[in-house]
């Protein structure tokens, strides 16, 4: 599984990079404009600090109006992805930028058919809010595990990039459902690394160790 950092804060994709686990990056106005930073240009500083796909996202909710911020985007850099909304303008936009050769993430994805029209539209990535459909009620890991299947069954290229990731446990169970990306917000990357027992045990050898009175070289 690729994971991807969910953010607009340079400092910690910075920090995600140095630890070798940040293989792109989604962002969007919306997190742009937490950080007072101008959009187009802020897309591009992400996009030169990262290797992998950079996700940035249309304002337009028209087709033609999609089709010409996602060009702009696009001209940004190589390795930018337009994130589209699923939407029929948005779906009809992405099989057009296909066309283009300019790939694509459908994001606000909440149901099985949803996602099958993203990918017979040629999606790159499809985003289903796993968090927002938890906070409705519904499974949203339900909601994977079938567009996982449908994928498999039809051999779509799409790939299932799993969004509004609210917990760690969000994150093993699309790993084990088989979902290829998750998109993960920093404050969740770092819980990660996190178990007690890791912490009680270091603890006790770094004891042991200092119990000897011996240095590292001794």
């Amino acid at each position: 599984m690729r994971f991807f950092l969910d953010t607009a804060d340079v400092r910690e994709i910075e920090t995600g990079l140095e630890w070798g686990m940040v293989d792109g990056i989604t962002t969007n106005p919306s997190l742009i404009a937490k950080q007072g930073k101008p959009y187009l240009p802020t897309v591009k500083e992400i996009a030169e600090l990262v290797d992998g796909p950079v996700s940035g996202e249309v304002l337009a909710t028209d087709y033609e109006g999609m089709l010409a911020e996602a060009r702009k985007l696009a001209a940004l850099a190589d390795n930018v992805v337009v994130k589209v909304p699923l939407s029929p303008a948005g779906l009809r936009a992405v099989r057009t930028l296909k066309a283009e050769g300019i790939p694509t993430n459908v994001t606000l994805c909440f149901s099985a058919n949803q996602a099958l029209l993203a990918a017979k539209a040629g999606a790159a990535y499809i985003s289903p809010f796993v968090g927002r459909v938890d906070d409705v009620g519904w499974d949203g890991m339900e909601l994977i595990e079938q567009v996982v299947t449908i994928y498999d069954n039809y051999a779509f290229d799409t790939e299932v990039l799993v969004a509004s990731i609210r917990h760690p446990l969000h994150v093993a169970q699309s790993a084990l459902l088989g979902a290829h990306v998750a998109t993960i917000p920093f404050k969740v990357l770092e819980k990660l690394y996190r178990h007690p027992l890791t912490d009680r045990g270091l603890e006790a050898f770094l004891d042991d160790w200092r119990a000897t009175g011996k240095g590292f070289d001794d």
